[in-house]
């Protein structure tokens, strides 16, 4: 990976933004960090806290300028309004949508092989709006969609099963909202079915999609925001993009099929997100459905 490389935080003035930039600099990432927002001294103070950890790292980080985004390899939006304790992510489409479409006419032109990473809520909603404004191709306009929901639900399950969650495969799907839902059908341990396991045994499965589902109101009504998890693994799939390591990930991506935006496996390289087929069970397919279906008749509003 060629250290000029450049990645551009949209709201790196924020918790979510600086989170994003720390985890990179302390992944090693060799590239250059920019952190943009409205209120520049607060970016200016997360820029220096890093810059004091990145002299450890190849990585560089500093303010940058709404102006200089458009160059950059992967631009990262986390900008928009706060999600109250207790409210729906839904809430905040049209709050977003304004701020939304101000960054995007600002950070005119984007180049053409750029990637633009979605973070704000409700981020499948917002990831659609993100690409018609950009004009990018729908592949190279992605969000984190439900990679941070599928860790909290494989993070459950290490601690009911004793492993390690690097082991277990199982993916919250749909939409990173209130109607999420595991893929049990096709979630395994070593190759083997997942709920074939005897600790799954009785297990109420529907609890389990409704502990993961509502953890970040958890976290929210309990310190105010989320951020170190989202931070670190949304600098995880800004890793994956800048190395195009071709790894697969459930995010937010442009699923022909339903011919809108999901939280569903994808392939994830230098060139954005290419969906993968899944062999879910019919109810499954049936409740993605329903996210797709809602999903879609928003965001043809916009």
């Amino acid at each position: 990976m060629s250290p000029t490389l450049r990645v551009s935080v949209i709201g790196g003035g924020g918790n979510v933004g600086a989170a994003i930039a720390f985890s990179l600099v302390v992944m090693q990432a060799p590239v250059e960090i920019l952190l943009v927002d409205v209120s520049e001294k607060l970016a200016e103070g997360q820029a220096l806290d890093i810059r004091d950890a990145a002299h450890l790292s190849p990585a560089q980080c500093r303010v940058g300028k709404f102006e200089e985004v458009g160059s950059s390899d992967v631009i990262v939006i986390t900008a928009g309004a706060r999600q109250n304790p207790g409210e729906p992510r839904s809430n905040l489409i049209d709050r977003n949508y304004v701020i939304l479409k101000s960054i995007i006419d600002q950070i005119q032109p984007i180049k053409s092989s750029a990637v633009i990473l979605m973070v704000t809520n409700p981020v499948d909603i917002l990831t659609s709006i993100a690409q018609k404004l950009s004009g990018l191709p729908k592949s190279q306009v992605i969000g984190s969609g439900t990679f941070l929901d599928s860790g909290r639900l494989r993070n459950y399950l290490s601690r009911k099963l004793n492993m390690s969650s690097s082991s277990i495969h199982a993916n919250m799907l749909g939409e990173h909202g209130d109607t999420q839902f595991v893929g049990w059908s096709i979630a395994t341990i070593a190759g083997a079915p997942l709920l074939q396991y005897p600790a799954m045994k009785d297990v109420d499965l529907d609890e389990i999609e409704k502990t993961i589902a509502n953890q970040a109101y958890d976290i929210i009504e309990a310190k105010g925001s989320t951020y170190f998890g989202v931070g670190y693994h949304v600098a995880t799939l800004t890793r994956c993009i800048l190395q195009d390591n071709r790894k697969v990930f459930p995010i937010c991506n442009y699923v022909e099929k339903y011919g809108t935006y999901l939280s569903f496996p994808a392939v994830l390289g230098s060139d954005g997100a290419t969906p993968v087929d899944l062999n879910l069970s019919k109810e499954e397919m049936s409740k993605l459905e329903t996210c797709a279906n809602n999903t879609k008749a928003i965001c043809d509003k916009y």
